[in-house]
């Protein structure tokens, strides 16, 4: 567990554009598989690279354009109708849908971790594939040439238009939502493995199993050591568990650090409920 935990740490202190998606994810994996070979996994994660690369270019011998359409049609070939990765509806709340070695051994698992995957064996490619943090269901992108489109690897990568992503949106957001710019910013690598993590970290609190959800907070600080949300988490799992003093000190170090006004009163009423023992 160590080495993962180091191998973590070291992940943090790179620039976002380097941390690579897939090796992170499987090291966040494998504290949950101590003692298994990630190897066999990373192995997988590199011929599914390969496989992808020589369909594209057996669609391109072929006939067809070098465009979108045609990198889209690689990918679901591949990882959906080859290798069958698809959402688990079924069990949708499961733990081990955000878990990349349970993911990658069932071939099912939530949208952000079929996205995760799906990023780093187009970027191999060279394509400019992004995730959309959009609300509520994580959405993959692929642009070339000014061109984009958007689709979605939990339904085997169905194409998503405008009057999709709206009634997704009002599904979550509530009738009155619209669409605006920000719904289509790509999320960077750190967000999308603080998304996949946010999941289990938010199933273990409704299971209060806080422990488990405080390690998972932990583990995440490791490789986004300058998300200081995370610190109001960990202050308030430290105190679900027990850890007043760690809860103490921590959202101290948050309200000196959170620039929103609004968040740092929150957090003051936190903090002084915690002093007077009121939690």
């Amino acid at each position: 567990m160590g080495d993962l935990r180091e191998a973590l740490r070291r992940i943090g202190a790179l620039p976002d554009a380097e941390v690579s998606l897939t090796e992170t994810a499987l090291l966040l994996s494998g504290l949950a598989h101590l003692g298994r070979d990630l190897d066999r996994y990373r192995h997988h994660i590199a011929k599914l690279s390969h496989d992808v690369g020589v369909r594209y270019a057996a669609l391109i011998e072929a006939g067809a354009e070098q465009n979108l359409e045609t990198q889209l049609a690689a990918l679901k070939h591949i990882l959906s109708d080859q290798c069958g990765y698809e959402g688990d509806v079924d069990h949708y709340d499961d733990l081990s849908n955000a878990d990349l070695i349970s993911v990658i051994e069932r071939r099912k698992g939530l949208p952000v971790v079929l996205c995760l995957l799906s990023i780093e064996v187009g970027r191999v490619q060279g394509w400019d594939v992004q995730g959309l943090n959009f609300p509520g269901h994580f959405i993959l992108r692929l642009q070339k040439d000014g061109e984009r489109i958007l689709c979605d690897p939990f339904h085997r990568f169905r194409l998503l238009q405008a009057q999709d992503l709206r009634a997704l949106l009002k599904q979550v957001a509530g009738p009155h939502a619209e669409l605006a710019l920000h719904h289509y910013t790509p999320a960077s690598n750190r967000e999308i493995l603080l998304r996949m993590q946010n999941n289990i970290k938010l199933r273990l609190i409704e299971q209060e199993s806080y422990e488990e959800a405080l390690q998972t907070v932990e583990t995440m600080r490791l490789f986004a050591p300058e998300d200081i949300r995370l610190w109001l988490d960990s202050g308030v799992l430290y105190a679900r568990t027990g850890r007043l003093q760690e809860a103490i000190s921590i959202l101290e170090d948050y309200i000196r650090a959170v620039p929103d006004p609004r968040d740092r009163a929150d957090a003051q009423l936190l903090l002084r409920n915690l002093q007077n023992r009121d939690f």
